[in-house]
């Protein structure tokens, strides 16, 4: 089968990417099939849209993104089956995803990880909610052949659509993302990692990190960030090249969230990094974290600040602690959200005879 991606970001550079669909490129191809991957950012347009200021290289980027679209439209007839993640087009109305389901009548396979149908931005303006368009998620649902979802909550919003809906979680490479030799730190490193737009997630724990004496707080993320009176935080520039090098220095990971409808939407990516290297992990009880971690056994789930000090003081002064729940989590990952457990799940998303069976209906 001729699988055509149409994504928003280069490929290597966006963790829903990387995590949701890239990794699994081997066994498409093991599979039989093959595959193009056109995406609406070119290499330079991403380093351009996620700087500070630019307007004018923003604006000729976008441009530039639907150009790249207009010219990727007529080769769509060419292929079996169009994987869309999240959007074909980051603004405006969902025109290239009508066009290829309804004009050139093609199977849309649908993947999206957030609540992409919200926005957790509390000071959005009216124009650009009206520019972003986001009631289109419903409209590509109802128009695709089948929905890919990473947690069950999205599934529930893709049913009121569309009744193929398919449970896809966001996974891990375990053979990538392992464990390492642990760094001989001179005090306990609890850590975060993630990107520019989730950096606010960790207000919700500052007040606990601020309860607990003699601990370094290090971030691994593409900006940074400062805690009033947290004395030692180390701001790390995320890199592919060294994320398992900088994640290794964690002796705790954390994953605060606050309890909202956006944050419910999330795969819990940052938990499973580091439960797949034997990171004990500590986050909030919102959403798939639930699932993810079972409290006590594998992983910490914490709602209010005295809970957050209480597991994180046991892990700081129980290393045997750390270690047992370390190795409970990457079993967990290794059974439940890893690359191997999931690929023969992602794989059915282009299973041929459901598309013939699809078809005859």
């Amino acid at each position: 089968m001729k699988i055509l991606f149409l994504v928003p970001y280069p490929l290597g550079e966006s963790p829903s990417q990387r995590f949701r669909f890239e990794q699994y490129f081997g066994a498409l191809s093991s599979a039989g099939h093959t595959y193009v991957v056109r995406s609406f950012l070119s290499p330079k347009g991403w380093s351009i849209i996620y700087s500070k200021g630019n307007t004018t290289g923003k604006f000729f980027t976008i441009i530039s993104g639907f150009v790249r679209r207009l010219f990727t439209l007529p080769s769509v007839l060419g292929y079996d089956m169009v994987f869309i993640h999240r959007e074909a087009s980051p603004i405006g109305p969902p025109v290239f995803e009508w066009i290829i389901a309804k004009v050139m009548r093609k199977k849309i396979i649908y993947d999206f990880d957030d609540a992409i149908w919200l926005t957790d931005n509390s000071s959005e303006g009216s124009f650009e909610k009206m520019i972003r368009w986001r009631s289109k998620v419903g409209s590509i649902c109802r128009w695709s052949f089948v929905v890919s979802c990473g947690n069950e909550y999205l599934c529930d919003y893709a049913r009121r659509f569309n009744s193929n809906v398919k449970y896809n979680p966001t996974t891990i490479d375990t053979n990538y993302h392992k464990p390492l030799a642990k760094v001989n730190n001179s005090e306990i490193v609890i850590g975060w990692t993630g990107s520019h737009s989730t950096l606010k997630y960790i207000n919700e724990v500052a007040p606990a990190l601020q309860k607990i004496p003699g601990i370094a707080f290090m971030i691994i993320s593409n900006s940074t960030i400062s805690i009033p009176s947290v004395q030692s935080v180390r701001n790390v520039a995320w890199k592919k090249q060294t994320e398992i090098e900088d994640l290794a220095q964690l002796d705790i990971g954390i994953m605060p969230l606050p309890n909202d409808e956006w944050s419910k939407g999330k795969g819990g990516f940052k938990a499973l990094q580091y439960m797949a290297m034997e990171i004990p992990t500590v986050v909030s009880p919102v959403g798939v974290n639930t699932k993810i971690v079972t409290n006590g056994v594998d992983g910490f789930i914490c709602d209010t600040t005295a809970e957050w000090v209480t597991a994180l003081e046991k892990l700081i002064n129980d290393p045997v602690l750390r270690k047992q729940l370390g190795v409970a989590g990457r079993k967990k990952v290794e059974r439940n959200y890893s690359v191997s457990s999931n690929t023969s799940n992602f794989l059915s998303l282009f299973d041929r005879s459901a598309i013939i069976v699809n078809a005859r209906r």
